[in-house]
């Protein structure tokens, strides 16, 4: 048994559309080859302005079921303040954890809140080494909904599309500060929900943050 814990992402946003914030993207997990317990947290925090957090955090049990590949099932708890009361809901998860070709790290999931609704989100990272120590990392992740909730700001059909840019330099290979970009887009009704808040439907961000893994 053993285990390990990552912030992919710990870092400033300075971002065009909208106040600068403070983003985290953090996972780990315990037990053995075959079995582990996995724990995910993401969110968003703004450093200016109105304060607004938007936090994500999920609880899962991960089994090997082929090289490099795990089926995830577990539980979501998503937590949404700022304008308007906080707002918070429970949700289902089924995901897959694994090595796409070309050494594509992905992260497909199903999600069901606890009024049924329906969403899809994936991920997908790989690391470019130009030197040992000097890594480039692409990233995507994007998201679909089956229904309106509007309360979380969540529109039916494509909600956004998230890319980024990040260049880390790997002073020991547990921690890797970095500098890169983040470009988001909303669609549909996601996209016109964010401008009846007074918010922009895209937002391009210049980041810095650290990379840190135990």
């Amino acid at each position: 048994m053993f285990g390990f814990f990552l912030f992919d992402q710990l870092e400033y946003r300075v971002n065009d559309g909208a106040s600068d914030s403070v983003r985290w993207d953090a996972q780990g997990w315990y037990g053995g080859d075959y079995n582990k317990v996995w724990f995910r947290s993401e969110g968003e925090s703004t450093t200016s302005g109105a304060s607004a957090t938007d936090a994500e955090f999920q609880l899962l049990y991960s089994r090997m079921v082929a090289p490099f590949w795990d089926v995830q099932v577990g539980a979501r708890y998503d937590t949404l303040s700022g304008s308007g009361p906080d707002r918070s809901r429970w949700l289902g998860v089924v995901g897959l954890q694994g090595f796409a070709p070309y050494r594509f790290d992905v992260e497909p999931a199903l999600f069901v809140s606890e009024d049924g609704d329906v969403s899809a989100r994936l991920t997908g990272t790989t690391d470019w080494l130009l030197t040992q120590r000097l890594i480039l990392q692409p990233r995507l992740e994007t998201e679909v909904a089956a229904q309106d909730v509007e309360e979380f700001g969540i529109g039916k059909g494509l909600e956004y599309l998230e890319l980024g840019l990040r260049l880390r330099y790997e002073v020991r290979r547990e921690i890797a500060p970095y500098v890169g970009i983040e470009w988001e887009k909303l669609f549909g009704q996601t996209a016109d929900f964010a401008r009846a808040e007074g918010d922009d439907d895209s937002n391009l961000a210049l980041v810095f943050g650290l990379r840190v893994w135990l």
